[in-house]
């Protein structure tokens, strides 16, 4: 469906209702880690192709524990890969709740930001007509745009 104007309103119950649930999926996942920059780096990555890697790994060294050595657990491994692929599932879904709430900002945000230049607009259309009270608006309201517009050429430039 393509984009048109959103006219919605989010309860505050709703609102928090939401960031409550969010709150409690976080709660549900206390293995949760936050990595730095550095941490990430360093990482080995397990994207699409990795995946079938790791599951065939697994099932392979499950049915072939000749070829186990002695340092490598099974077990974890296999706790390792199975907590990936559910959390891959969770993000995915989370991946597309948290593009659709983003495009959803953006749209409203742009909606809202329009309509008050267009109020701003007028609000310096009626300082022009010298309409009382119009000044301050204008003033306060012009702080937004400071130091933007068109800048003036300098000579030889």
């Amino acid at each position: 469906m393509p984009y048109q104007n959103i006219s919605a309103e989010l309860p505050n119950e709703d609102k928090e209702l939401t960031l409550t649930r969010l709150n409690e999926i976080t709660v549900r996942l206390p293995f949760l880690v936050n990595l730095t920059i550095d941490e990430r780096r360093g990482l080995s990555k397990m994207g699409d192709k990795s995946v079938a890697f790791v599951m065939k790994a697994m099932d392979y060294a499950a049915s072939n524990p000749e070829f186990v050595p002695p340092y490598l657990n099974v077990p974890e491994l296999t706790k390792d890969a199975n907590l990936a692929n559910q959390l891959l599932t969770i993000n995915n879904a989370i991946q597309v709740l948290a593009e659709k709430i983003d495009d959803t900002l953006m749209a409203v945000g742009s909606e809202a930001f329009s309509a008050s230049r267009t109020f701003y607009n007028s609000v310096k259309n009626a300082t022009k007509e010298s309409v009382p009270g119009a000044d301050a608006i204008a003033s306060d309201l012009g702080e937004r745009f400071t130091g933007q517009g068109r800048k003036k050429e300098t000579a030889g430039a």
